[in-house]
């Protein structure tokens, strides 16, 4: 039999993403009007034109030849006149899937104010609920400790919803402390299978082990997909706490940590200065939004300054 119990104090736990508070953002979703910030001309019934180039109906330009490119589009005249293989490009409709990662690892199972893996879970459903109110297909990947789920686009409320569900398992999943199975690189890498030419991809994590290898397979996924962040942290990460001692465990160890110390809370300060300035260099890099959430912070004023009403007039 189904324990409803157990079901009321998953969704009342403040450590676990509640299905009920993620089902009802799609009321703030639909404010973010201008969701998203595509590199778009015209929208109809879900469909873009966009600067994402193939075969279509509208002629680009003609540029030389570069390989991968479909030799059916060879422009054989100029070819002829130049003696140097050109080929034409086209501006073409297509869908734009929105796909959403987001981490649910354990480093993400921390927060002063809200938990960073709450807060994500947040994000993601409010941007998965937006897509859908664009009225473009919806899904993505949800990476956990040791496992991960694809949520495969759709244009309707049940892939919303199968996300939604996900979402709750893994941040409910993250109560057992386990043995970590993915790296962010790893998390990029299976994400390549997912990404489809023309999506906007949205990457929600706190992007603490962010290395080269992940710039690498993000500008691999840019040539396919429009590559936004959204970065998560909390304030603990950005200095330590006021000058004491205090006891710190990984609910495994107990340790002590003495914030007291003026070069610790420096050197602690400047790490997370630089990978913040090494996600925002990234994000210009890759051509695609940076948002950056404090767990203190009500997501929607973040997600409304990008995609709201007010940034569209302006």
């Amino acid at each position: 039999m189904l324990d409803h119990s157990k079901l009321e104090n998953a969704e009342s736990n403040p450590a676990i993403a509640s299905q009920k508070s993620l089902i009802k953002l799609r009321y703030g979703a639909r404010e973010l009007t201008n969701f998203p910030n595509p590199l778009a001309r015209q929208q109809i019934s879900g469909t873009h034109k966009s600067r994402w180039r193939g075969r279509g109906m509208d002629f680009e330009e003609v540029r030389i030849y570069r390989p991968g490119d479909d030799i059916r589009s060879i422009d054989w005249r100029v070819t002829a006149r130049t003696q140097v293989t050109h080929t034409k490009v086209f501006s073409e409709e297509r869908e734009r899937p929105i796909l959403v990662i987001t981490d649910l690892r354990g480093a993400m199972f921390f927060g002063s104010q809200q938990l960073k893996s709450v807060v994500a879970c947040k994000i993601a459903a409010t941007l998965i609920w937006a897509g859908l109110a664009a009225n473009d297909r919806v899904g993505g990947l949800i990476f956990g400790q040791q496992r991960h789920e694809d949520i495969r686009a759709k244009r309707n409320h049940h892939a919303v919803l199968q996300y939604i569900h996900s979402l709750h398992s893994f941040s409910k999943e993250l109560m057992n402390s386990q043995e970590e199975n993915f790296t962010l690189k790893g998390i990029l890498q299976e994400s390549k299978q997912l990404v489809l030419p023309g999506s906007t991809l949205f990457i929600i994590s706190d992007f603490n082990d962010l290395d080269d290898d992940c710039s690498r397979h993000l500008f691999d996924i840019t040539r396919l997909a429009r590559v936004n962040l959204c970065h998560v942290y909390d304030t603990l990460e950005v200095e330590l706490p006021p000058p004491s001692i205090y006891a710190v465990s990984d609910g495994k160890n107990t340790t002590l940590l003495d914030s007291r110390n003026s070069s610790l809370r420096q050197s602690y300060a400047n790490l997370f200065r630089t990978r913040c300035d090494q996600i925002k260099a990234l994000a210009e890099k890759l051509g695609g939004d940076l948002l950056t959430f404090n767990t203190s912070e009500n997501i929607m004023s973040i997600l409304g300054r990008t995609y709201g009403k007010r940034r569209r007039r302006a």
